[in-house]
């Protein structure tokens, strides 16, 4: 049988012997991608702006972003230092060890507005192990399937669906559907890039499509029905469920073409525009800033991806392509999902936009993904 189109990408990498004689760089030799660290550094400082602005000129928040930022960077340049081989080695017990952390979640996590998400380490507060599979899951998808011949046959996907499923389910009963479905993303990417043929992807499809109405009637809560709902009719109560997509497509609409200024917002600065520094943050960057800021940030993200992509694609080894570029996949989710639910064309799931939204946690977790990625890509 012929390999699928998409086992060429694992075929048409460079191989050892074609850059023997290559001398590695002063940036090699750091273990730092430069054009990489530039493109999150840019973003990081639009960042930190529309922060400023979107938090009501708060440098308590501001101030924290950015030190939550140096801590991702001083992480990102420490992981890089790492070969990707350790990673290779470590990921069946990072999996294994965040497996076992959602089930402590389940016996004896905290509750917070209903949510049943954190664990409480005593002297260090409380961590969230749902970020743990953001890396995890990718890392795990990928050894398992590096250690069997390409594309995997019936039984290597079976048992990576096993894999991806488990974390799955048990993040979606915390209830939290938006991580839960970005890590059940980050696993199938790993698995279609491994060269799953597209009868095997047709036949995924289908399944998944069968299971909606399943999931619809048993596995959905209220709250979640409700949301898909009110992304089909928003109007229906417009000072309700309906209020935040409502808000968030007037901020967006009334920044036209270049946008009313920076800190001339009025939807976030009057309150109109909630969570205007987490998840609608982009809302009320779009209305000081227009269609042109949204472009400028659009194009800012096209080049991490595809940076992101070119190191996965000039790997020396099946585990680095495929985990880098699962990971530009998994960046390109966040920003779509995102900007969907702001935008009005997904339901509101809680999902941050990268290194534009207040939170620590998602800016360490993703600045350790680019970490393992300038890893794969300068460790030769």
């Amino acid at each position: 049988m012929a390999p699928s189109s998409q086992y060429k990408f694992l075929r048409q990498a460079p191989r050892d012997g074609l850059s023997t004689a290559m001398q590695p760089s002063r940036w090699q030799r750091l273990h730092i991608d430069p054009w990489l660290c530039l493109f999150l550094f840019l973003n990081a400082c639009l960042g930190l702006t529309v922060l400023y602005s979107a938090s009501a000129q708060d440098l308590g928040l501001v101030t924290k972003q950015a030190i939550s930022f140096c801590i991702g960077f001083a992480v990102m340049a420490t992981v890089a230092q790492i070969p990707p081989k350790v990673f290779q080695s470590f990921s069946p017990y990072f999996y294994l060890f965040g497996v076992i952390c959602l089930v402590g979640v389940k016996v004896f996590g905290e509750v917070r507005m209903g949510a049943q998400r954190w664990l409480s380490i005593p002297g260090l507060g409380s961590v969230q192990p749902s970020e743990f599979m953001k890396l995890g899951m990718p890392m795990m998808t990928a050894w398992f399937l590096t250690r069997f011949a390409m594309p995997p046959k019936l039984k290597h996907v079976i048992a990576t669906l096993i894999l991806i499923f488990i974390p799955f389910i048990l993040i979606a009963e915390q209830p939290d559907l938006g991580t839960s479905l970005l890590v059940l993303g980050s696993g199938i990417f790993v698995l279609f890039l491994s060269g799953l043929s597209w009868k095997l992807i047709a036949t995924a499809i289908a399944g998944a499509g069968a299971v909606i109405p399943i999931a619809w009637e048993f596995l959905l809560h209220d709250y979640q029905k409700q949301r898909v709902l009110t992304l089909l009719n928003p109007e229906a109560d417009a000072l309700g469920t309906g209020w935040n997509i409502i808000q968030s497509k007037t901020a967006i609409g009334s920044g036209g073409f270049s946008g009313k200024g920076f800190l001339e917002g009025t939807q976030s600065h009057l309150h109109f525009l909630p969570e205007g520094h987490t998840d609608f943050v982009i809302a009320a960057y779009s209305e000081e800033f227009g269609l042109i800021g949204v472009t400028i940030l659009i194009l800012l993200y096209f080049a991490i991806i595809c940076r992101t992509f070119q190191i996965g694609m000039g790997s020396f080894h099946n585990y680095g392509r495929l985990l880098a570029s699962a990971y530009g996949l998994s960046f390109f989710v966040y920003v779509f999902v995102n900007a969907g639910m702001v935008s009005g064309i997904l339901p509101v799931v809680g999902v941050p936009l990268p290194f534009m939204s207040y939170g620590g946690t998602a800016i360490i977790t993703l600045m350790t993904a680019f970490g393992i990625v300038m890893s794969i890509h300068t460790h030769r």
